[in-house]
């Protein structure tokens, strides 16, 4: 299976003067990942003149917010004025989101996220979300741990171990990665069996489609990078005295014929992802 990654540049915000349509625009962002099964969102400095750490910083705080269960969000976030107009993020409703929150509904071989919040000679006991802490025997971590638990056994306490995100069937969210590495350098360190570039400039989408589904269901590494409505990822990697088509494997507008002058990135996002989406579920007979 595909791990599929995406880097956004950090000035997604920067062109936002109010928190508030800030934390909106981030919340689009985080449903069109959560909707196409991304696993990894890398949040990349892409203007060398300023200082881009406060906005990249948070929007990895609100993606990462919107990522977490809610059960879980008390435990794992303080009071930040960065989450002051978290209300207004979209539920992601997502499998790790569970609306059950009855322990005598679980499943022996359910998942569920968790955060340790006492520990004991027998083990961990870990908030699942319901009314009372499970048991995860021998387990031993630092109270305030998020961990991915899987159910054994349904009583009185529930029964659990800790089990491996990346083994579950289902999709099961995505982690956050703030870069401060420029993008070109952070694309040749990671060495990617599949990177691909959007930029208006590109090749059509529709042209290089096919041969995209042959290299995707051989790649296990892929990487969609995205520019910004102010400088397309031919400027940003630039910048480094690099050249885009020497770090990619495909540069491709999958916004041909656009009838604005620019693309958000957060359009950009989810008409880019669309394509890959429809293309590989009609080429491979799977999906991102």
């Amino acid at each position: 299976m595909n791990r599929l990654s995406i880097a956004i540049p950090a000035s997604i915000i920067s062109d936002i003067p109010h928190l508030r349509e800030k934390t909106s625009r981030v919340g689009l962002i985080g449903r069109a990942v959560a909707i196409f099964r991304v696993n990894e969102v890398i949040v990349y400095p892409d203007n060398p003149l300023t200082n881009q750490t406060e906005d990249a910083n948070l929007i990895a705080t609100l993606l990462t917010y919107m990522e977490t269960p809610q059960y879980l969000r008390k435990a794992l976030f303080k009071l930040s004025p960065s989450l002051q107009y978290a209300g207004i993020l979209p539920p992601l409703r997502t499998a790790h989101h569970p609306l059950n929150r009855r322990s005598s509904d679980l499943k022996a071989g359910e998942y569920r996220e968790g955060v340790i919040v006492s520990t004991t000679r027998k083990g961990s006991l870990i908030d699942i979300g319901v009314e009372w802490p499970a048991l995860a025997a021998d387990v031993q971590s630092p109270i305030g741990t998020r961990v991915t638990t899987r159910i054994l056994r349904i009583g009185k306490p529930v029964e659990v171990e800790l089990a491996n995100r990346g083994q579950i069937p289902e999709y099961w969210g995505y982690l956050v990665t703030v870069q401060k590495h420029p993008l070109g350098e952070s694309i040749r360190q990671r060495g990617y069996d599949l990177a691909i570039a959007t930029s208006k400039y590109g090749e059509p989408f529709g042209l290089a489609m096919k041969q995209i589904s042959e290299e995707w269901v051989k790649a296990s590494d892929v990487l969609v990078a995205f520019g910004s409505p102010s400088a397309g990822l031919n400027e940003i990697i630039a910048r480094e005295g690099l050249c885009l088509n020497d770090l990619v494997d495909f540069t491709v507008n999958t916004l041909p014929m656009q009838g604005t002058e620019t693309v958000r990135t957060e359009e950009a996002l989810i008409a880019t992802l669309a394509c890959l989406n429809a293309t590989l579920s009609r080429e491979t007979g799977s999906n991102l």
